[in-house]
């Protein structure tokens, strides 16, 4: 296992933040790590962010949300593509953060307060061409767990 695959996973155990979904045999894993969404209101936008390690590479190409009407992915490189898609390369660490890779959300058909859950539906294309769709339950907050974790570590030492 490499070494960001490794430092991926002992960060998410002491955060308690992932998810681990398996896929068919020889397609390796797929590990959600600190799934997040910002806050808003019903009939608004908002989006969602998270870490995503592939350990036998995959493309992320869908995602939708019952919280939402349209729930279309946005890459960095790629803004104006009606369908992108995000690449998953093995043993690495693809962050889905603001202002690059995302998950939006259209048009909620439910306002999302602080603490509340979202739960998405990824669909994961293996390099066979199969799909798998994965569940992620992201808790809506102003800034990722991780953020937050350092914020009170700053603030713990000072």
């Amino acid at each position: 296992m490499n070494q960001a695959l490794v430092c991926c996973l002992v960060t998410a155990l002491a955060l308690g933040h992932f998810q681990i979904a398996t896929a068919a045999q020889g397609k390796g894993l797929l590990i959600v790590n600190q799934p997040w969404a910002r806050p808003a209101s019903v009939g608004q936008t908002t989006e969602v962010y998270m870490d995503i390690t592939s350990t036998a590479g995959a493309t992320l190409v869908a995602a939708a949300s019952d919280a939402a009407v349209v729930a279309p992915l946005r890459s960095r490189d790629r803004q104006h593509v009606k369908s992108p898609t995000i690449a998953l390369p093995a043993g690495i660490v693809v962050a889905l953060t603001p202002g690059s890779n995302r998950v939006v959300l259209l048009r909620l058909n439910r306002s999302l307060r602080l603490g509340d859950r979202v739960l998405l539906t990824l669909t994961i294309e293996h390099a066979d061409a199969s799909r798998q769709e994965v569940a992620v339950d992201a808790e809506v907050r102003l800034h990722s767990p991780i953020d937050d974790e350092l914020h009170a570590h700053r603030h713990a030492v000072h």
